[in-house]
């Protein structure tokens, strides 16, 4: 879960508490969703993007929004059965120290955000993109009004640790941490401060993301960079991490305009929501992404894998033919893969297009390119399950 920038160059940029720490490293700092955040840090986007995979990668994500959810009687099921007023997934049955990717939709079935939901016991966690965020709790807030009380967390900070190495790191600082699984999500004391950690990312890795108070994150962060096996990360890694983990940046692969099944994210609308289902439906654009469902889509999100050495970008419309005929796609995420060598992208083709293995022609600078529909994701996830 991860998000287009939308800021313009004339707005005042805020700085998220790691904003000392970034710059006493070296980083170089971009907008980014109304942030000054690190695209990169000296050692450059292809070295972080292969540490992470081989050792453990240091990420801020403090931009990002962060919400709790109560319903007035106290009971996290009210607030659950409140959240699924908005959300296709089903809240009501995620156990207490679990978390879920949800969507928003819209009356139309269209995606208005993606997020993660935990059941925190007593209430529910929420993190929503930064881009999103003040539209989130707006919409959580008119929706939810009387049902439950909407409560932003500007006081926390938000890290995440990624890659093959993370465990031993935080499990370093907090032995606690070694016995979570993938989707966990669980209070835990670091450094003797009181911290939300959830074993989930964004890069396809095994890790954590680590909610902690604002003013005690830098702490955090050097304690964990005090290990060898611990860098730095910015924008330009974590984007080309996920795209090869075959996940969905807002904003380019997720908008209004497209579906969760349009998107492939099918998976996250459990049993209990769908046609038949124990609370079937009563999501905004549940008719249309029910039916969806059950007769498919004229288009599909996919794998493309460009066969020859340049990288496809998004917004390259996509052709069946090597020369004439009309677009049947467009890319929507694409770049160079460093795990593999090759450029990756992903995007939305018409559904009698959508085959792995299928070939397509990439029109780049006006030179259609061979590109091939393959299965995401493009690198192996090492979520830590049961």
């Amino acid at each position: 879960m991860t998000e287009t920038p939308t800021v313009s160059p004339a707005e005042a940029l805020r700085h998220t508490p790691l904003d000392s720490l970034h710059r006493r490293r070296g980083a170089r700092m971009v907008p980014f969703a109304g942030y000054a955040m690190p695209v990169q840090y000296p050692a450059g986007i292809l070295a972080e993007h292969l540490h992470t995979r081989e050792k453990a990668g240091l990420f801020d994500v403090s931009h990002m929004g962060q919400l709790v959810l109560r319903a007035p009687s106290g009971k996290v099921e009210d607030a659950a059965l409140a959240l699924e007023t908005l959300v296709p997934a089903d809240i009501v049955s995620l156990p207490p120290g679990r978390q879920r990717y949800a969507l928003f939709t819209d009356a139309a079935g269209g995606i208005r955000d993606d997020l993660m939901v935990s059941n925190q016991g007593d209430h529910l966690f929420l993190v929503v993109n930064a881009a999103c965020k003040a539209a989130d709790e707006a919409h959580l807030r008119a929706a939810l009004a009387g049902r439950c009380s909407v409560e932003p967390l500007p006081d926390r900070a938000l890290v995440a640790l990624q890659g093959p190495k993370a465990e031993a790191a935080l499990a370093a600082l907090a032995p606690a941490v070694a016995g979570m699984q993938f989707m966990d999500s669980r209070p835990v004391t670091i450094l003797g401060e009181s911290c939300l950690v959830s074993r989930s990312g964004y890069t396809g890795e095994d890790g954590y993301e680590i909610s902690v108070p604002a003013d005690k994150a830098e702490a955090l962060c050097e304690a964990l960079l005090q290990n060898p096996d611990v860098a730095p990360i910015g924008l330009g890694a974590r984007d080309s991490l996920r795209l090869e983990a075959g996940l969905c940046l807002y904003g380019s692969d997720l908008d209004p305009h497209t579906t969760p099944v349009e998107a492939g994210l099918a998976w996250s609308i459990q049993k209990s929501r769908r046609t038949g289902g124990a609370r079937a439906g009563g999501f905004p654009g549940a008719d249309i992404i029910l039916r969806q469902l059950a007769e498919g889509t004229a288009r599909r999100r996919v794998g493309l894998l460009p066969e020859g050495r340049a990288p496809v970008r998004a917004h390259t419309l996509l052709y069946a033919a090597a020369d004439g005929g009309d677009p049947i796609g467009e890319v929507t995420s694409g770049g160079f893969g460093p795990s593999l060598g090759a450029p990756v992208a992903m995007g939305y083709v018409t559904a009698a297009q959508a085959a792995v293995g299928t070939l397509l022609y990439a029109d780049v600078r006006g030179k259609r390119l061979p590109v091939r529909v393959a299965p995401m994701p493009f690198v192996p996830n090492h979520y830590k399950r049961p």
